[in-house]
């Protein structure tokens, strides 16, 4: 879609401006809004940060118990995280309430619109700006210093609300339209999931005598399937931190060495941190084979029960477990098993969530195996599923990226008069 630009633009004498609409004005943002700093008198409302969706300006609900004084803000003023600004978190207040953490909270003049302001500071352009201008390496803020200083654009009031409402309401358009890619994304997911999960437990032919497992996660299974421990078919160990006090065993080290972040690569086939032969033999560290599988053991994240496979020779941290797999059982297979009991296994056995899993725990888990013939079949066929799912989710994720950068360059254009939308009028949908 293409949108008509004014008919006179000038030079705003600002480089990231460029040219501007000739009967707009350019000044300090200061000029815009004012800072507010009154402390607010009781909680009413409060907002973090974390309650504000980055790049939208939309407020997410949470069940945070916030401490410490606010800012007390009214129906109307902006709110900007000045903490990490490129997350570009700024909202405009729809009441009274309070802001809390850190945040510049600003109370646009009579002759701003609020919600043109909003936009203003979520131009990508304004938001690379600010970010570059921060102070402190760990926790860098934006000061009122320079985001004060910092030149903006001011239309007419009446041409301020028709950009507000035309950014509103193609940001929507927008916005519908990746909640639909991540809702294929999801939908994606559970149906590999199901999928995986029906074919270690009840294989890929109907007409199977099937038995039961005893088992809740795998239900029944084929008559000729076994099921019986881990540990039957495969040996469970974890491994350990060499001493990072001890340099020679981490400087110049060539063996590669596993934290427990590294089972969300599923296939890991690189490591970030490496140990020396020294450690390896210090440690008592072995060097697992490649086609191990390692699931985590701790974590309030998703990584306690992930599992993932080598495709490297590597060790292991005290945080991952290494299954070791023998000759009745494949490596793919138990990835495959892993992934389907995932939720079971964080579990505690009472429905609540499992704080921990041990070796102990792994090597006693009752899982279903078929002979290894069927477990090649079942692999090759999960094998080529999981290769067509990648492939449509990588094109539902380079779609939303489309669409949302679709979504910046129009906020941009329409906030620096590079389009003219006064006259916009949106199709009707057919």
């Amino acid at each position: 879609m293409s949108f008509p630009r004014y008919e006179r633009y000038k030079n705003s004498g600002v480089d990231w401006l460029r040219k501007v609409p000739e009967h707009w004005q350019v000044k300090r943002l200061k000029f815009s809004a004012r800072l507010v700093t009154e402390r607010a008198i009781e909680r009413v409302n409060p907002i973090a940060l974390e309650n504000i969706e980055s790049w939208t300006g939309r407020l997410l609900p949470s069940d945070t118990e916030f401490e410490g004084e606010g800012t007390a803000i009214r129906a109307g003023d902006v709110i900007f995280g000045k903490l990490r600004p490129y997350l570009a978190k700024a909202y405009l207040a729809q009441s009274d309430g309070e802001a809390v953490g850190d945040f510049h909270v600003m109370r646009p003049t009579s002759n701003v619109l609020g919600k043109f302001f909003l936009h203003q500071l979520l131009n990508r352009d304004v938001v690379e700006i600010i970010d570059g201008s921060t102070y402190g390496a760990k926790m860098p803020r934006v000061s009122w210093d320079f985001l004060s200083n910092m030149s903006v654009v001011t239309p007419p009031l009446a041409e301020q609300r028709a950009i507000a409402n035309f950014v509103e309401r193609e940001a929507a358009k927008t916005d519908a339209l990746i909640e639909e890619q991540q809702r294929l994304i999801d939908l994606l997911k559970e149906k590999r999931q199901a999928v995986i999960s029906h074919a270690v437990t009840k294989g890929l032919h109907v007409g199977y005598s099937m038995k039961a497992s005893d088992v809740d996660w795998i239900g029944q299974v084929p008559g000729h399937w076994a099921v019986t421990r881990l540990g039957y078919y495969a040996t469970v160990e974890n491994g350990t931190t060499p001493s990072r006090e001890k340099l020679e065993y981490w400087i110049d080290g060539h063996v590669p060495w596993l934290a427990s972040g590294e089972v969300n690569q599923l296939n890991i086939a690189e490591a970030s941190e490496f140990i020396t032969e020294q450690a390896l033999t210090a440690s008592s560290l072995r060097l697992l084979p490649e086609g191990t599988i390692v699931v985590g053991l701790v974590g309030q994240g998703k990584t306690r029960g992930m599992s993932a496979i080598l495709r490297i020779a590597a060790t292991i941290n005290q945080n991952l477990a290494a299954i070791c797999p023998g000759p009745k059982i494949l490596s793919e297979y138990i990835l495959y098993l892993f992934q389907a009991m995932y939720e079971s296994l964080r579990e505690d056995g009472r429905g609540g969530n499992q704080a921990a899993i041990n070796c102990k725990m792994l090597t006693s888990l009752r899982i279903p195996v078929p002979p290894i013939s069927e477990q090649k079949i079942i692999t090759e066929f999960l094998d080529k599923l999981t290769e067509e799912a990648k492939t449509l989710e990588s094109e539902a994720n380079e779609a939303i990226r489309l669409l949302q950068e679709r979504r910046s360059t129009l906020i941009s254009d329409a906030v620096t008069g590079q389009i003219d939308v006064r006259n916009y009028t949106p199709r009707e949908a057919a």
